[in-house]
């Protein structure tokens, strides 16, 4: 039997096909450390980016670029469009980098996948603060994990449980969303603490004050707090419509029983 060699142009993906049916793995990396390895060490210098889509009540399909800061899991929605062309993504990255200011200086990498709404333009953004552009493998999501579980996170937190009813009304449920996210919500990574918790004033204590609620995104969220008891003594009730309105003051003490004087 005769064998001809036939030199014909093989994809990658093909090649991993056909080890894998076969049952033969990767080999290891011999050199350097692993993915997981490296995303650990250089977390204080990573941001993420990825988009996501939602759908409005009359099914409309608006997209959003979510930003992830690895080291203090800090959250930026950068914005909401019907169109995520090319230019408006170089936009969104511009407006990111004027938020962040000198913050950017401590950020190294900037981890992305290989879609199509990014560009040269998007990616010159960040290389001029010396920002290295990382892309992920193709369809492989898991590179990406930390920014899609955040996006996981806004869907089953926020838009899961919101009628969303056109682009400004999006914006809005994100933006108050990210608040949410980045001032109260707690991270296990943070041990139970959120991204601005070094703003946030000390909390006063549970057996020293009273607990106030405050919902959020349309009181689909609760958010807790403590506060100091008021000082001032007069309670006042609560404001009706139409009704009127009385103060209350707490009653003298009663009076001392009466001696005998026998």
């Amino acid at each position: 039997m005769t064998f001809r060699a036939v030199q014909h142009p093989i994809a990658a993906s093909t090649v991993w096909k056909i080890l894998h049916t076969v049952g033969i793995d990767p080999a290891p990396r011999r050199t350097g450390p692993t993915w997981t390895e490296f995303l650990t060490n250089q977390a204080e210098g990573i941001i993420a980016v990825d988009f996501f889509h939602l759908d409005t009540v009359l099914g409309r399909r608006l997209y959003a670029p979510a930003f992830l800061e690895h080291s203090t899991r800090r959250l930026h929605i950068a914005g909401v469009t019907v169109h995520p062309t090319r230019d408006w993504a170089v936009r969104q990255a511009r407006n990111l980098a004027t938020d962040l200011g000198t913050r950017m200086e401590s950020l190294r990498f900037l981890l992305r996948d290989r879609d199509s709404k990014y560009g040269q333009s998007f990616d010159a953004v960040f290389e001029a603060e010396e920002i290295e552009i990382l892309k992920t493998a193709p369809r492989a999501p898991r590179m990406n994990a930390h920014c899609e579980r955040a996006i996981g996170t806004i869907r089953r937190e926020a838009l899961d449980h919101v009628l969303i009813m056109n682009e400004a009304h999006a914006r809005h449920v994100l933006a108050t969303y990210q608040r949410h996210y980045n001032e109260h919500r707690p991270h296990q990574t943070l041990n139970q603490l959120p991204p601005g918790a070094d703003q946030q004033s000390i909390a006063v204590h549970e057996s020293e004050g009273r607990r106030l609620l405050r919902t959020r995104v349309l009181g689909v969220i609760n958010e807790y707090r403590y506060a100091a008891w008021p000082a001032a003594t007069t309670f006042r009730a609560p404001q009706v419509p139409g009704r009127v309105q009385r103060h209350l003051t707490p009653l003298p003490p009663p009076p001392p029983p009466a001696t005998d004087p026998r």
